[in-house]
């Protein structure tokens, strides 16, 4: 009986056998009840599994199925592994075997081979092939319970956690065999790992490497294609830079294939190869502790969160002590030994052993410490039971200690990451730290505040010293972006360096290392940086401790980007209220989250935000980006947030939608002159297929002649001429024959113009005829504009619209200026303005002001021209006009300049030029440009 065995496999679809035969049981609840169990691997409170399995069932209903279900499964168990009691249900170990955890064991195992996680060597191959072997599909594939939602997405979240660990076992494994030479077998791999995620790239890449390292350049090449229609159809984007490098020397014969593996090479410590930077006023303050130490003995705390350098800090005041004749004694403690009993004591015992000899009259305290350390001799009869005996072997401890230590000079005890110390440690830690009164050392301990819950022991320990004073905190921060580039400049780096290495690390010193040994190590100076091996270990390491509920809402927050708040989180992750506090309170308190003054939260990290993003599977994603999009409109006002919606439609796979959507946020963002921010929308929407494009490559066509693209507006009005129904190309043609006005290209305007007025009728061809008038103007045939102004008026009047009567006074107005005749220009240009202001034409009032500050300033009223310039000019910079911005100061310059006001008029001019060099063809300064003086 007791040799018998439960074998669950769940890597696939679900198997369950005993002693290699099926396990009999013929319902779905009980093998999601043993995968549950069996992945959590944890007791389970009855309720929760109850609402898990049934959470659409009374409870008391759900309960009674639950010990149903259990009395089914413990008879087909014949009685063992499952363990029950009132309130507790767990699977036992003893016996039981599970291909998670041996897949798991086995990636472990490649880790003790000297090198880092996210590296390999020979001997990982042998473990990674195992691993890879027990792979048979997706988690539980196949299976699922049709009336749970809540274990589907437990499911479902269990399947994305291990989906990244089997691409991460496959990414390894393929770089193993490919160093190895088994290109065939690479290859093999390969294609397993990309079709567990098609979009990732670097699988991709990994696919094309072994085809080419093969010998088969041509499947090579092929790959390299399907990469990009995959990203483009998907992702709207290109491969990265590497990626097409590494295309383009397979097709040009420059690719050389992988080299045999290598032994490899030990890494230098990053924070060992760059300067100890901005840490000097924190270990001023750790050698003042340790100066100040008298009869009695001090704690100093160090804290800080994962890479912000407690451990390099700690070693720095361990050599400072060292340097001042001290003795010395430093442990670090790790997460795996957190339940091995005495385990950091035993370790600083030893290092006390060996730091000094025994006296030669063995000490009282020797035999107690044998219970620790049993080859110094028998340990005294009896357990540790007792106050009276823990407190005799606390003592012993802290005897051997102040033996090892002296105390002339004072001696240091540094535990790092204390936060991981196994509890019966702690209890010693406390004691000695609480009985420091005439002991002349100095322990320091370091730990972040993310890993400890409320009720740790270190809280209580860091509670009793604050109330008694007796500890010196110290609070470690982030670099600061001075911090930085002081680190780049002391590698002889250019300093310009710094600001992007701060963006990219956040200023956290053990990602800034790690990003300049990634920089030193492969020369990544330009485009996207890669996400060093160090950092991403460090944040997977973060991530993984998340619990279920933690990493449901996290996937969440990855989907919101940056800055959310908790009501659409809520939403988005499907949780309830107190679901989602608990969740975010374990983010926070882990550091993946920060919570900003206004309530709103962020990652901590983008690269985390980043790595939780990009390891959900694709379903998952469009879930979620739908989830988030329902939550953004259903909150009102849905064309404020258009943009945000559509950019969440899009991600989620609702094309048709989301086009319609940006299509919504480029008006309103018009409306609001936000020039830019609507281009990006109007383009948005083409690219997702909005069946109105016509009217958005004129929207385009409109916002790239503001911005003083016209090679690239005029590129839009044609394309929008082209695919526009036939009674908008008059409306199109008058936009073009604008546009060669701006240019300078008086003929080709007048051209396109006369067309759009074979089909234009009332205020538009009134305008159309004003913008006529002022092409025969620019081509200096004054009968021809002073007829046409005319007809212009004439047909403005006949249409009762005030914009096209304000541009027709604005035409007579400037024909009246060229002939000299200020007092009339003066008039039609007021009566313009005012007819402008009243339709709200704002556009119109600009070239209104303008030309009246010309005619003011002709008629010998600078103060009036120069005020009236400005307001312009304000009215232009708002529209985001920058040629007639341009103009508009280049006039304000000359006005300046003829009041005597030097200084301001070249700096008038000075932006003037800047502008016009921007405006033309592709930044090209030409000369008609600067004959816009009025329009």
């Amino acid at each position: 009986m007791s040799s018998s065995r439960l074998s669950i496999a769940i890597l696939g679809p679900p198997v369950v056998e005993v002693d290699g035969r099926p396990l009999d049981v013929d319902t779905r609840k009980a093998t999601a009840l043993l995968a549950y169990l069996a992945i959590t691997g944890r007791p389970a409170r009855r309720d929760t599994l109850a609402s898990l399995l049934w959470p659409e069932t009374n409870p008391d209903r759900a309960r009674s199925a639950l010990r149903r279900t259990l009395s089914t499964l413990r008879s087909a168990l014949d009685g063992r592994w499952l363990e029950t009691d009132r309130d507790l249900v767990s699977l036992g170990k003893d016996g039981v075997s599970l291909d998670v955890a041996e897949f798991r064991g086995l990636l472990a195992g490649c880790t003790a081979h000297g090198h880092g996680s996210s590296e390999t060597c020979p001997r990982c191959l042998e473990p990674l092939l195992a691993a890879a072997a027990l792979h048979r599909g997706p988690f539980l594939a196949g299976f699922g319970l049709r009336d749970s939602v809540e274990f589907d997405d437990w499911e479902q979240l269990t399947a994305d956690e291990l989906r990244r660990e089997v691409s991460g076992a496959l990414d390894l494994l393929v770089d193993v065999l490919a160093a190895a030479g088994e290109h065939v077998q690479a290859i093999a791999v390969a294609r397993r790992r990309l079709a567990l995620d098609p979009l990732h790239e670097p699988a991709h890449h990994h696919l094309i490497r072994a085809y080419a390292s093969g010998g088969d350049r041509s499947a090579a090449l092929e790959q390299y294609r399907d990469c990009v229609r995959v990203l483009d159809r998907e992702l709207g984007v290109r491969p990265l830079d590497e990626t097409t490098a590494l295309y383009h020397a397979i097709a040009e014969g420059a690719f050389s294939p992988t080299p045999a593996a290598a032994v490899p090479v030990a890494r230098i410590d990053p924070e060992r190869a760059y300067g100890f930077v901005s840490r000097d006023r924190e270990l001023e303050t750790l050698t003042d502790a340790y100066r100040s130490i008298g009869p009695d003995g001090k704690l100093l705390v160090l804290v800080g969160e994962a890479g912000i350098g407690k451990t390099r800090l700690g070693e720095e005041l361990l050599s400072e002590v060292t340097a001042a004749g001290g003795t010395t004694l430093g442990v670090r403690c790790f997460q795996e030994e957190a339940e091995l009993a005495y385990g950091v004591v035993i370790e600083l015992v030893r290092s006390a052993l060996s730091a000094r000899a025994l006296p030669e009259e063995e000490p009282w305290w020797l035999s107690e410490v044998s219970r620790l350390i049993p080859e110094l001799g028998p340990a005294p009869a009896g357990a540790v039971d007792s106050v009276a005996a823990q407190a005799r072997f606390y003592e012993a401890i802290c005897e051997l200690l102040l033996h090892a230590l002296g105390t002339s000079p004072p001696g240091l005890v540094f535990m790092d990451d204390v936060h991981w110390a196994d509890e019966a440690s702690l209890g010693l830690l406390r004691y000695l730290v609480h009985r420091l009164h005439g002991r002349s050392l100095l322990v320091a301990v370091s730990w972040r505040p993310e890993e400890i819950p409320p009720k740790h022991p270190i809280r209580a320990l860091l509670a009793d010293t604050r109330r008694d004073r007796s500890a010196r905190i110290v609070t470690l921060g982030r670099l600061t972006p001075a911090d930085v580039a002081e680190l780049v400049g002391s590698t002889g780096r250019n300093g310009d360096l710094g600001a992007r290495l701060y963006r990219e690390s956040g200023g956290l010193p053990f990602f800034v290392v790690e990003y300049l040994d990634a920089l030193d190590r492969d020369g990544i100076e330009t485009a996207d940086w890669p996400v060093p091996g160090g950092v991403r270990d460090l944040l997977d390491a973060r991530l993984a401790t998340l619990g279920e509920l933690a990493a449901q809402v996290v996937a969440a927050a990855a989907v919101l980007g940056r800055s959310f708040d908790v009501d659409t989180m809520r939403e988005a992750s499907g949780r309830g209220d107190e679901e989602v506090v608990r969740a975010l309170e374990e983010l926070v308190t882990r550091g993946v989250l920060v919570e900003g003054a206004d309530g709103t939260l962020d990652f901590r990290h983008d690269q985390a935000r980043a790595l939780v993003y990009q390891e959900m599977t694709l379903a998952r994603r469009r879930l979620l980006h739908r989830r988030v999009a329902a939550a953004l409109g259903a909150r009102g006002r849905r064309e404020v947030r258009a943009a945000t919606i559509a950019h969440h439609l899009a991600l989620a796979g609702d094309d048709a939608e989301a086009a319609d959507l940006y299509r919504v946020a480029g008006d309103r963002a018009r409306t609001l002159y936000a020039n830019t921010e609507a281009l990006n929308h109007y383009r948005n929407a083409l690219a997702l297929g909005h069946p109105d494009s016509a009217a958005l490559h004129l929207g385009i066509g409109d916002l790239e002649t503001l911005a003083g693209d016209y090679r690239a507006a005029l590129a839009s009005y044609e394309t929008a001429a082209a695919v526009a129904a036939p009674d908008l190309a008059p409306g199109i043609e008058h936009r073009i024959g604008v546009l060669h006005l701006r240019r300078g290209e008086w003929e080709l305007a007048d051209a396109s113009l006369v067309i759009a007025l074979e089909g234009l009728q009332g205020e538009a061809a009134a305008r159309a005829m004003s913008d006529r008038s002022l092409a025969a103007h620019r081509r200096d045939r004054p009968d021809e504009a002073a007829r046409l102004a005319a007809s212009a008026l004439e047909l403005a009047e006949q249409a009762d619209d005030s914009r096209a009567r304000a541009q027709a006074r604005n035409i007579l107005g400037i024909l009246a200026a060229s002939r000299g005749d200020h007092e009339t220009a003066i008039a039609e240009l007021q009566a313009g303005l005012a007819l402008a202001e009243s339709a709200g034409d704002v556009g119109a009032q600009a070239a209104l002001l303008n030309n009246l500050a010309l005619a003011v300033a002709a008629a010998g009223d600078a103060t009036r021209a120069i005020e009236l310039t400005r307001a312009g000019l304000e009215l232009a910079a708002t529209l985001g006009d920058r040629h007639r911005e341009a103009a508009l100061r280049n006039n304000l310059a000359d006005l300046l300049h003829a009041a005597g006001q030097q200084d301001e008029a070249m700096a008038a001019l000075k932006t003037a030029v800047a502008i016009f060099a921007e405006v033309g063809e592709e930044g090209k300064l030409e000369p008609e440009i600067w004959k816009l003086s009025e329009w």
